[in-house]
Parts: C-alpha cells; structure tokens; sequence
C-alpha cells in the first residue's frame, strides 16, 4: 500500500478516561473483530490489566479501513494513562505522526491530560481533542471544551464529542484522523531504516522486535544489523497484530509491526536502536529514546536463596518488555542476595514486583520503597546514593541533595485551601495557581520525591474529597537538612532499615519505626535494646524485656539466702549471654516495617 494511505496515531488520556474503551469501538468499527469475538479491552491482553482495569503496556495494531471507495491503513497504538507508565506513552509518540487526546466530558481535564498533550506537542504531532462519554447524564461538553482551550490552547469549535461505550461518533473520529494526520514521511527507495519501540521475549521464537520502518522496506529472509548493538542476523518471521497476529512478507515505509530473527541474547536488542540491511551499515541511525530516569528504587530478593539465579533471568526478561526498569544485584546482611531496582513510580514497582511472581513463579520480598540522593563531600566530588548505606560514615559530607518533583495538581476550586496547607506540611514550594474553570483549578507545586511516595497521595485524595488529581516530572536535586536514621538492634546496625530523612521528622520516625519492630521482634533471654540514632547519638528508644525462667521453682521453703543465691547466678548468666548472644531478627519483622507503604501502594492502584 502506498505510504499516503497509512496513518500512524495513538491514544493518548488520564487513566479511566476511556481509551482502551475507544480502540475496541474504532476495532469494531474498521471490522478488525467480529461481533462474535469482541469483548471490554480487547488491546489489554495481560492478567493485571484486565484485573486492575488500566493498561500497563501500550499496544499496537494495524487495520485496514474502506471508505468511499479507498482503502486506507490504520496503525493505532494503545496507550497507558498512569503517570508511572508515561515512559510507554513517549515511545508510542516517536512511532506515530499524530494523536487522539481523549478527555472524559463529565471529569474534565486532569493532571494526565495536560502532560500527555504537552508529550504529543513536543514531539511535533497532530493532535485531535475528542470529548468522550458525553452519553453521561453529568457531561458537560461545552464546558469541558473550554477548560481544554484554556488550559491545552486547543480550539474549542468544532471538538468531536462521542460515546466510546456506545460507538457514537465512531465513525467521525475515524474520518478526522484520515483527514487531519499526515501521512508517514520517509524515502521507500532510501536505505532501510527502523526504530526498535518494543521487545519482548517468546520461548520458542526469542526476542520478538517491535519496529516502526522509517525508510525502506524489511523482507523476509533479509541480513540486519542494529547500529547500536551491531548485531547481525537474518530475518525470519515478520508480522502485525490486525488485532491477532498476521505473518506478512514485508514491513514498508510508514508500517508498525513485529519480527523475530532467533535472537536468543536478551542484550543484543535495545530499545531506540535503528535497524538497517547489513549491506548497508553506514546509514544515519534514527533519534533514539532518552533513557527513562528512575524515581524510586527498592531491593527484591528471593525468600529462598536457591532461586537467585532465576530472579536475575526474570528481571533480564522484564527489563526487554519494560526499558524503564533498571537493576543491579545487591547484597543484604539480613535478606541475602537479591536485586536493588529502579523503578518510574510506586505503581510501577508494585505491577513489576506482581509480575515477577505470576508469571515467573517467584516468591519475593520487598524492601522499603526509597529514592535516590546526590551527596557533596568535602573534596568537592559529587555522586549519587541510593541506598542509606551507601551514605559516607566519616563526617566529611558537606551537603546531601533530595530529588525534587514539579506536581501539577488539577482540583476543585474550593479544595485550594486545604491542598496548600498539605504542600506546606510536606516542605513544598509554591509555583502558581492557574484557573481553567469557573470551578477548577491547576496548582503547581516543587515537592521533595521522598514525600511524595510516603503519603502524598492519600492524603490529597482524603483533603479533596477524591477529586484531585496528581501528575510529576523530576526538576533537580536541591540541597536540604538531611540525616541518616540508623535502627539499631542488640548495638548491631541493620542498613535494611535505615532510612535518610529530614531532620525535623527524625525522632517521630525513628519512634514509629521502634515501636513497630518491638511488636515483631520475640523475646530472647536477654534484653534485647532496639535504638534509633543519628550518627552517634541515640534520639529513641525501645526495649524487649528478656524471658525470665523461674530458677527459685524448686525451692519449696528454707533459707531465703538459697533463692537469693539462684537469682543472683541467673542473673550473672544473663549479662555474660547479653555479651555474646545474638538477636534473631525474623522475616516477618522487616515484612512489619514495610506494611505502611505496601498499604499505601495498594491505595494508590487507582491513581
């Protein structure tokens, strides 16, 4: 098909805003799936999507659409809404020439809204504002249409308005984007080149490559190179999703689809690397991706040591599917060997840590969510931390720098109130306040990441009364008054449950912390001290008293001077066992430390 026929577009919406809802219609729609074989989501293939009800990965789809007697080519890419998946939401853009910017007409622009569109602004594409669910007895189009010209600069004239539950105005969405998208430029005679957006690995195929081809064209049985990785191999499957998986011959210029070349080294294929023909290796490789940049890091380890090996195959697996995970192994004096991973947010590293168990049969344990830190020492030298224990133990830390986010806060105007007091609690700077409505409004805020993953989120949803919504990008990191909380237990350190936090919240967290592993830890035969301290001194603490066994039960009666004599040897055994005996600290005390943010993040599945 000529290239002025195709049309690459995505989805792009805050969560719950109906794209995936949208793409099953345009499915139906351009007869892509039967009556028969349609159900909700069709696009949303994985367990945990279908479960949770959002998409995690985005997904692409090409069809074929007839329509006053021409045949065009649709490719419709699928996208997440969750601010944690944003990194799949810029790779679908790179892939296409224009988006649909759906926004429900009942909710109203959200935080999601206003970053996607900005996305798809910056990387230069079409956009197509379409107003959904207006079939809701609570759709206020005309309103909506407003809020979106003044807070997106979209013209509000004209502005499709359909019902994705419905199908109604299916067809003049279609038409818009037949209209309004431009064709794909690229030379189809020029030397072969492709854009590697996805990977993922099969059992029996291995690294099956997902490719946006740019120039030229890719056949079967043709001799490849990836610029980046300089790996060669010939072509030997190639294929679209029309939703189901089609075999082809061929991938023209402007075409989005898939091929495998019994690539079986997952490091061979990167995401953002060009593909071009082996006899011509010295084309200009295409733009890549910019490599996503972690926000929160956590350890993952095995509980059974035995299954290390198989936890580094899954991650190595996940990281080809997922590009924005990143990890490293770490070794832990309480929990072993395991990983420390990187992660874009709180819901990211739940769905990955899922993930890992389901579909690799793993039991895991997870340590405290925590993000990372710049550290200036003395000398001048500046470098990045990511764990407390990394942070240098001889005093010549002359600044410790926290990662700082820019929130866009988009809420009802007489929530302003409490949501500024909030930022105030939780040290963030004021930026501005920018009204999109008589009755809504965008607050922008510079918050510190480590606030924000603690308990930002719940309590902006309880201070609105569930209305807010929340979006962030990394600014920087600026330099605070920091401290290392060590929790010591029996005198040892444990770095599994240090933390670096500001200095005002040092003693209530190291209280809380205490308290919490004191309801944990067993009683031993000997006082067990559990302190919480900053560098040297000691600003908490907690005691388990010892089990004290009844050395006097056998003596009925007699000289008083006998029972004294018991006590006072069980009590010179308990000082000698104090100095040489060791605490036991169980499983289930460290999984006691991390039920505040596991309940947060099981809060947070709806952001």
């Amino acid at each position: 098909m000529n290239p002025s026929q195709t049309r690459n577009f995505c989805i792009i919406a805050h969560v719950d805003h109906g794209k995936s809802t949208l793409a099953d219609r345009i499915l139906e729609h351009t007869g892509a799936v039967t009556a028969r074989e349609a159900r909700a989501q069709i696009l949303d293939d994985m367990d945990l999507e279908r479960e949770r009800g959002i998409t995690i990965k985005a997904k692409a789809v090409s069809l074929d659409y007839e329509v006053r007697g021409e045949t065009w080519k649709l490719n419709l890419i699928d996208t997440p809404g969750h601010v944690d998946f944003s990194y799949e939401v810029f790779r679908s853009l790179a892939a296409c020439e224009g988006a649909v910017l759906l926004v429900d007409a009942a909710q109203g622009v959200q935080a999601q809204s206003v970053s996607n569109a900005w996305l798809a602004t910056e990387a230069g594409l079409e956009i197509i504002p379409v107003l959904n669910k207006c079939d809701l007895p609570g759709a206020r189009p005309d309103e909506v249409a407003q809020e979106m010209e003044t807070a997106l600069g979209l013209e509000a004239t004209g502005m499709l308005q359909v019902s994705a539950k419905t199908g109604a105005g299916i067809e003049a969405v279609i038409d818009r984007v037949i209209n309004t998208i431009p064709p794909p430029s690229g030379d189809p005679d020029g030397p072969t080149r492709a854009l590697i957006f996805d990977a993922t690995y099969d059992d029996y195929r291995g690294v099956v490559i997902f490719v946006r081809v740019h120039d030229g064209t890719i056949r079967t049985g043709d001799r490849i190179r990836m610029l980046g990785t300089k790996t060669v191999c010939e072509v030997e499957q190639i294929g679209q999703f029309r939703p189901r998986p089609m075999s082809l011959k061929e991938l023209r210029t402007g075409d989005v689809g898939y091929f495998t070349a019994g690539i079986k080294t997952l490091h061979e294929v990167v995401v953002g690397d060009t593909v071009t023909l082996d006899k011509t290796p010295d084309v200009d490789p295409l733009p890549g991706y910019k490599q996503p940049v972690p926000m929160v890091f956590c350890g993952l380890y095995p509980t059974r040591n035995a299954d290390y090996p198989a936890l580094r195959k899954a991650l190595d697996r996940l990281s080809l599917n997922d590009s924005s995970l990143l990890f490293e192994p770490e070794t832990s004096d309480a929990l072993g060997f395991g990983f420390r991973c990187g992660f874009l947010g709180l819901l990211h590293m739940e769905i990955i840590q899922e993930r890992l168990e389901r579909e690799f049969d793993l039991s895991l344990v997870q340590t405290a969510p925590t993000v990372s830190y710049e550290i200036k020492v003395s000398s001048g030298e500046t470098f990045r931390i990511r764990t407390p224990s990394e942070l240098p133990e001889d005093g010549n830390v002359e600044e410790i720098r926290e990662p700082v986010v820019r929130g866009s806060i988009v809420l009802p105007a007489d929530c302003i109130g409490a949501v500024m007091t909030l930022n105030e609690e939780k040290r963030g700077k004021y930026i501005k306040t920018e009204y999109i409505g008589p009755t809504r409004v965008i607050l922008t805020y510079d918050l510190p990441l480590a606030e924000v993953i603690f308990d930002y989120y719940d309590r902006l949803k309880s201070v609105t009364r569930g209305y807010a919504t929340f979006d962030y990008e990394l600014v920087g990191f600026i330099a605070a008054d920091l401290v290392k909380l060590s929790i010591l237990v029996g005198g040892s350190q444990v770095d599994a449950m240090s933390a670096i936090v500001h200095r005002e919240e040092a003693y209530r967290r190291g209280r809380e912390l205490l308290v919490r592993l004191r309801k944990e830890i067993p009683r031993h035969l000997f006082e067990v001290a559990l302190q919480a301290a900053i560098g040297g001194r000691i600003i908490a603490r907690e005691s388990i008293k010892a089990l004290r066994k009844n050395v006097t039960a056998k003596c009925y009666g007699g000289d008083i001077t006998r029972k004294r004599k018991l006590l006072e040897k069980q009590k010179a055994g308990k000082r000698r066992m104090k100095q040489i005996g060791n605490v036991e600290i169980p499983q289930d005390a460290f999984m006691a430390m991390l039920s505040r943010s596991t309940d947060e993040r099981s809060s947070k599945r709806g952001k």
